[in-house]
């Protein structure tokens, strides 16, 4: 019953006024690690908060390994989630914090104190839990809110960048951390927009660009398909702009980014072989000026680029 234990969206739309948040989702997340990627702005967040029930989708619906709709009291009990930002309560020790919580969720005394001490070990804390959270530095909070997701034992973890302000030996953790989770069958979701982390942690990812998914599939296949959907070409040339502009009105480029100040242009052609043919005359008859051209270097940062980076303001 693979279903059951899927997070599925469908036809998920969610407006904030006159604001697109996500737009005509339609995606499932099977167990294991799963990532999220897009520039800020792309609807991550929004999507996590729709997953974990704390906004409601404007249409479409949301089910999650099986639970219906509007069941917030057994989704609750499923869902494990990080906040990209926190609010925690600066008086309190981690360890208050977390039996507290754990007791409001409807555990025991004996039942919170043994799972709080199981999140502090598995989320790094350690003595710092014993500590007021207001004198926690970046790392820790992060730390604190990792326990906090896990300390129930969710089957459904969303993580929303999960890494940032952790050192190199706390990301370790903490990737080792999701990869346990995913292998023990719970669904994992990490947003991000950082790709080399997603592609060091996650078993899939989906790309989002202004609250779509434009792209989704392990990172290993998904380059497989740009690259057999169009060749990408680096050209170094002036003026790059009417450069472009020539190659879509040719029907050339299906895609073009320019980059630096004008003089250099990141393409993606439809046909490599027609192009090449016909890029000499174009050359001569439009008077460019060419230093170089050839394939761009197709890595997954590259292709990380080319499907949602938009340009920065």
């Amino acid at each position: 019953m693979s279903g059951e234990r899927e997070v599925r969206l469908e036809g998920v739309a969610k407006f904030y006024g006159d604001v697109l948040g996500v737009n005509r989702l339609d995606a499932a997340f099977a167990p294991g690690v799963s990532g999220l990627v897009g520039p800020n702005g792309a609807g991550k967040s929004t999507l996590l908060h729709l997953i974990a029930g704390l906004t409601r989708p404007s249409r479409g619906r949301v089910v999650v390994r099986g639970i219906a709709p509007g069941d917030y009291e057994s989704l609750y009990r499923q869902v494990g989630y990080c906040p990209q930002h926190d609010g925690l309560p600066e008086a309190l020790t981690g360890r208050r914090f977390l039996v507290g919580y754990l007791g409001v969720r409807g555990f025991s005394a004996g039942q919170a104190l043994r799972l709080a001490d199981r999140a502090i070990e598995r989320s790094g804390l350690g003595d710092a839990a014993e500590r007021r959270m207001g004198t926690y530095s970046k790392g820790m909070r992060q730390r604190v809110k990792l326990a906090w997701a896990i300390a129930h034992e969710p089957r459904v973890l969303l993580l929303d960048e999960p890494l940032s302000g952790l050192d190199p030996q706390a990301r370790a953790e903490a990737i080792a951390l999701f990869a346990d989770f995913g292998a023990a069958g719970a669904n994992v979701l990490i947003s991000s927009h950082i790709l080399h982390e997603v592609h060091a942690i996650c078993d899939s990812v989906t790309f989002l660009r202004q609250g779509r998914i434009v792209a989704e599939g392990d990172l290993t296949g998904l380059e497989e398909d740009l690259t057999r959907a169009a060749t990408p070409l680096l050209i170094r040339g002036r003026p790059a702009a009417d450069i472009a502009a020539a190659l879509f009105a040719r029907g050339f480029a299906v895609e073009a980014h320019l980059l630096g100040d004008g003089d250099a242009l990141l393409a993606r052609v439809a046909d490599a072989d027609a192009f090449f043919l016909a890029f000499n005359e174009l050359v001569v008859a439009e008077g460019w000026r060419i230093e170089a051209i050839g394939p761009a270097d197709e890595t997954v940062q590259a292709a990380y680029r080319r499907w949602v980076e938009e340009d920065a303001p």
